[in-house]
């Protein structure tokens, strides 16, 4: 099976998105569909061997929406100027045959999409907000006149019509200019929806100001009878304000992670036949050899062959801190090198590169459903049917039963089709879901879907796998003692002199933490196997080593035994440093805690979370290093085949779980829980199995996934609550219940685009809600972004 994200545009009404999901179903191949509008894509897992994204397209295309393609980074889909032969200008006679090709067929693939981005058939966010401008402004300046002319402005005497015209006749060619240009685009959603199986705001915005338009133009030119003219009027410049805000709205909830497309830098420079070529990014291939210099934007990813320098990674795990990178190194595609110049080779170009899933990632967990959202879709079509029953019904009972006029009842029937509108409940959940998905994906925080979102509010207890999470995962210098006659400088000093050049991971932790310290050259180097080294420094032996090769030299440990004892029964490895026959110091080493690992625990504890430890270390060393981080429940003694059951033993207790974990033998366990998170840093393997993963390999940002969880899912319920209040309420008032009190529909328009706007602004009020864990800002490297998109 395949997931493709695809652009489709012309999702006017919110619950459009149900076309597109029925229409895609009922491809053969494909597993399942999911839009969205507030992303305005749809997510489809197919059988690629039944169907294509060619037909993906053609059916979006068929069912009335335009789809433009699969998101990519703008720079891929740029054409390249072209010679009198047809090639690209700036090719060289080296260059692969499958570069020429693939920047060759770029061409029309971008003519194509700058027709549908532009003003064309399909338009993008942004032109569709700018398109629902224009309508409101068209229909609000032919509307003011009708207004003033016409009985429900009674503000002052208007002057005489011109041009001779009859009042009628003139309220007749205002309201056509202020209405059918305007509500254009509803009338086409409108048939649209029918025409699919469904029933939208379109559908009542057709119902409500087409009833009250069609009606005064049949009271105009064949029968006597009210006009409704500037009600209609009134009534869709409200609504046209409305949407304009509301999908303003939308189209600013996910600019941030949608501007990470166009990170990556548009050019690359590559080593072809010796010589350094510059080329479009979308032409590098795997294998090639990538040059960076000081300042340059890595093109793809890949390792580090040649060169030293720092890289900015900011963009993609939120740490600001550059990250120093030394042959051997990954480097992803879109970051900033920083200082030193250095060639790489390139592993994962286009659509395989780490900035390209990870933006498939969280679009595809935006189009995705919570829970709560798929009762709220369903909540919505039957609102609809209620509303027009009601609307059908209140006419009826106000105009023949009560005896009320026409107008009255008409009145009555159109406020209510319009005041029902759903469009509060049905934006009130994907809304919330992109916002908080953006949130988290700018502070390296990535949600597969919407369900984990919800899920991880309800852990009562996560299990962090200890090597690798809780811990960094290799030995490191924790604690250094010296004798009283030498400084601890001196004994890192002497203890990295002797192991410069050893590759055994005690001595690259000896050696990591004397970086930057001036050492002495040593001379003959001897390994003493199983109990340590030996050297010469300065004409004095030097050993390095455990307690036995100090008994062996009968060396005398009395003035630090207590140290050692203390170090051993901390459960750390230590290492005894003797020089010219005399005991210098101890270094002790281990598998240090990464620095937020305590605060983690806190944090959680401190929210009501239980946090347990699982290890493969025995029970006595996994008690010392779970106090020391204030974790009260250890799993010690744990096979790597058994951590999946012991997360499954949790879940029979009633508990709700979580399991962080970085490793492949973790990845059952992280399938096992009910919410998996991985650590960034750790195997692909494990990433594909979990269902939140954490780019900066920080245990802290458990707490800010929790945090963004809780934050989210409250902005949810609000929503949801505000949406359902408002129509319990909206109904009756609109039915006329509190007679001689009575909405008019132009304060109904008023309501129902207010309630849609307030859930909108509600879910954008995320970004500004200080949470522990998440900083707040609107998009990584803001002076980078820039919110053009393109689509292929």
């Amino acid at each position: 099976m395949k997931t493709a994200t695809l652009d489709v545009g012309g999702m006017l009404s919110l619950l459009d998105y149900q076309a597109v999901e029925n229409q895609l179903g009922r491809i053969p191949g494909v597993q399942r569909a999911t839009a969205s509008v507030a992303s305005n894509s749809a997510t489809v897992e197919y059988d690629e061997t039944v169907t294509s994204v060619a037909a993906l397209k053609a059916k979006i295309n068929e069912c009335g929406f335009h789809c433009t393609g699969q998101i990519m980074p703008k720079h891929v889909c740029e054409p390249r100027p072209i010679d009198e032969h047809g090639r690209h200008i700036g090719h060289t006679a080296h260059e692969p045959a499958a570069a020429r090709a693939a920047a060759t067929a770029a061409v029309p693939m971008s003519h194509d999409m700058a027709h549908e981005m532009g003003h064309g058939a399909g338009m993008d966010m942004q032109a569709m907000v700018r398109d629902m401008r224009n309508r409101f402004w068209i229909s609000l300046v032919f509307t003011v006149p009708i207004f003033i002319y016409s009985p429900m402005g009674n503000m002052f005497t208007p002057p005489a019509p011109p041009f001779g015209l009859k009042l009628d006749l003139w309220l007749f060619f205002l309201a056509s200019a202020a209405i059918l240009y305007p509500a254009w685009p509803f009338v086409i959603a409108a048939i649209r929806a029918l025409r699919n199986g469904i029933l939208n705001m379109a559908v009542l915005v057709l119902l409500s100001v087409g009833t009250g338009y069609v009606f005064s133009v049949g009271a105009t030119f064949f029968f006597k009878g009210d006009q409704f003219y500037e009600a209609s009027a009134v009534l869709l410049v409200f609504v046209l304000l409305g949407h304009w805000l509301e999908m303003r709205a939308r189209a600013g909830a996910s600019r941030a992670i949608r501007a990470l497309l166009d990170l990556a830098p548009p050019m690359a420079t590559v080593l072809r036949d010796g010589r350094e070529v510059e080329i479009p990014t979308a032409e590098v291939l795997v294998g090639e050899t990538v040059v960076i210099r000081p300042g340059n934007k890595i093109s793809v990813d890949g390792t580090v062959t040649e060169g030293r320098s720092q890289v900015d990674e900011s963009m993609l795990t939120g740490e600001s801190v550059p990250v120093g990178k030394k042959p051997g190194d990954t480097v992803i595609g879109g970051t900033i090198n920083k200082s030193g110049t250095f060639r790489y080779t390139a592993t994962k170009v286009g659509a395989d590169t780490a900035l390209a899933q990870i933006v498939k990632l969280v679009q595809e967990a935006q189009n995705s459903k919570a829970p709560a959202q798929l009762l709220a879709d369903r909540a919505a079509q039957w609102l609809i049917l209620i509303a027009i029953a009601i609307g059908l019904l209140t006419f009826a009972v106000w105009f023949w039963w009560i005896g009320q006029p026409l107008l009255f009842a008409m009145t009555l029937m159109i406020t209510i089709f319009i005041i029902a509108c759903p469009d509060a409940l049905v934006l009130a959940t994907p809304m919330a879901v992109m916002v908080g998905t953006d949130l988290g994906a700018v502070n390296g925080i990535l949600f597969k879907n919407a369900a984990a979102l919800e899920d991880a509010t309800k852990l009562d207890v996560i299990v962090f796998d200890k090597t690798g999470t809780l811990t960094v995962g290799q030995p490191d210098v924790v604690d250094v003692v010296a004798a009283n006659h030498v400084t601890t400088d001196i004994v890192l000093a002497t203890a990295a002199a002797v192991e410069q050049g050893a590759d055994h991971p005690l001595a690259q932790a000896i050696l990591r933490r004397a970086q930057r310290r001036a050492l002495p050259t040593p001379k003959g180097f001897e390994n003493i196997e199983g109990m340590g080294v030996r050297a010469e420094i300065d004409g004095e032996a030097v050993f390095l080593g455990n307690r036995r090769l100090m008994d062996i030299q009968k060396l005398d440990l009395a003035a630090l035994a207590a140290d050692a004892q203390r170090l051993q029964g901390a459960g750390r490895t230590v290492v005894y440093v003797a020089r010219a026959g005399k005991l210098i110091g101890l270094i002790a080493i281990a598998d240090a805690p990464r620095p937020t690992a305590a605060e983690t625990v806190a944090k959680l504890r401190e929210r009501g979370v239980q946090v347990a430890m699982l290890t493969g270390d025995n029970v006595g060393t996994a008690q010392r290093i779970a106090g020391e981080l204030g974790i009260n429940i250890v799993l010690a003694d744990v096979l790597p085949g058994q951590k999946a059951s012991k997360v499954r033993e949790l879940q029979a207790q009633g508990k709700k779980v979580g399991m962080v974990g970085d490793g492949i033998n973790d990845a059952p366990a992280l399938t096992q829980a009910d919410v998996g998170f991985a650590i960034g840093a750790g195997t692909d393997v494990a990433i594909e199995s979990a269902d939140v993963v954490l780019m900066k390999s920080d245990p802290y940002d458990v707490v800010g996934a929790v945090e963004l969880s809780h934050a989210t899912l409250r902005k949810m319920h609000q929503n949801l609550w505000w949406a359902v209040g408002y129509n319990v309420i909206a109904f009756p008032l609109a039915a006329g219940i509190l007679y001689p009190v009575l909405l008019s529909p132009e304060i109904a328009a008023f309501a129902m685009s207010g309630s849609t706007l307030i859930v909108a602004i509600n879910a954008l009020m995320l970004k500004r809600t200080k949470l522990a864990g998440i900083t707040r800002r609107n998009s990584p490297q803001t002076s980078e972004l820039r919110p053009a998109e393109a689509t292929v």
